[in-house]
């Protein structure tokens, strides 16, 4: 073998040494950084107290902590190691059923995957939320879910009672589903009857008195959205009531 045939079968063997060595620390900060990111934000790492600020943005559509109870979205009560979709007396969009079926549940890591892109990791989600990037933050909130999904779940209905508040009324009425269905033609021109919240958040399974209570924040202007604001101005009692009624009862696809 001639001394070119046999640098070519080893191409490594006149690499200095020192940049051997460089090489092999850049691999290693490289296999550290792969594994940083890879992962999960832990419970154990956050702070409950900055968890629970933070809940503040998720308050409007999940309830968690003793008695906690299924609004927009489910409550967050027993979370920890419970199958995804499984949650009884709530309405699921089939992508969250199916992950469920085939075995996934709620843990720390699949939390954090879930929180910093919903609609990544779960296709189909209702969840209109779009996401929180920031690690730490998700490890944070992860915390106090951890720390507040340990009381009891509510086990009986509370008693519907009238309550002082904007829609109080129409909360009372037994909504008409073939109204609710005949009103709904300018709504589902945006919301999708999938239950889908690709841009636009799901309305579909909504429990009626949320419902009742986001139309009448935008019927006076509560919550600032022109559309809505013009969609809800001349609704009364009996139109809102039947709309809440038909959207929450389809079943999310």
């Amino acid at each position: 073998m001639d001394q070119k045939q046999e640098k070519a079968e080893r191409p490594c063997a006149d690499f200095p040494t020192w940049r051997h060595a460089a090489w092999a620390q850049a691999t290693i900060w490289i296999a550290a950084a792969m594994l940083l990111l890879a992962t999960p934000a832990m419970a154990s790492d956050g702070d409950p107290i900055k968890g629970e600020k933070l809940f503040k943005a998720c308050k409007a559509c999940h309830q968690v902590g003793a008695n906690a109870r299924n609004g927009v979205g489910p409550h967050l009560d027993g979370l920890f190691e419970r199958p995804a979709g499984t949650l009884e007396g709530f309405k699921y969009s089939s992508a969250m059923k199916k992950l469920g079926s085939e075995g996934m549940v709620w843990n720390e890591f699949s939390l954090d995957l879930y929180l910093e892109k919903p609609r990544e990791y779960v296709p189909g989600t209702r969840m209109s939320y779009r996401g929180m990037p920031d690690r730490q933050d998700r490890t944070h909130i992860i915390a106090y879910l951890r720390e507040l999904s340990k009381a009891e779940p509510a086990s009986e209905p509370e008693a519907e009672t009238v309550t002082p508040e904007m829609g109080a009324v129409a909360m009372q009425i037994n909504g008409d589903m073939a109204y609710g269905e005949y009103l709904s033609s300018e709504c589902v021109t945006c919301h999708q009857v999938s239950g889908r919240a690709d841009g636009i958040p799901s309305i579909i399974g909504w429990p009626k008195k949320p419902f009742i209570r986001a139309l009448f924040e935008y019927k006076t202007n509560v919550r600032n959205h022109q559309v809505m604001q013009n969609m809800t101005v001349n609704l009364g009692n009996e139109e809102i009531a039947a709309l809440a009624a038909y959207f929450g009862s389809i079943d999310p696809q």
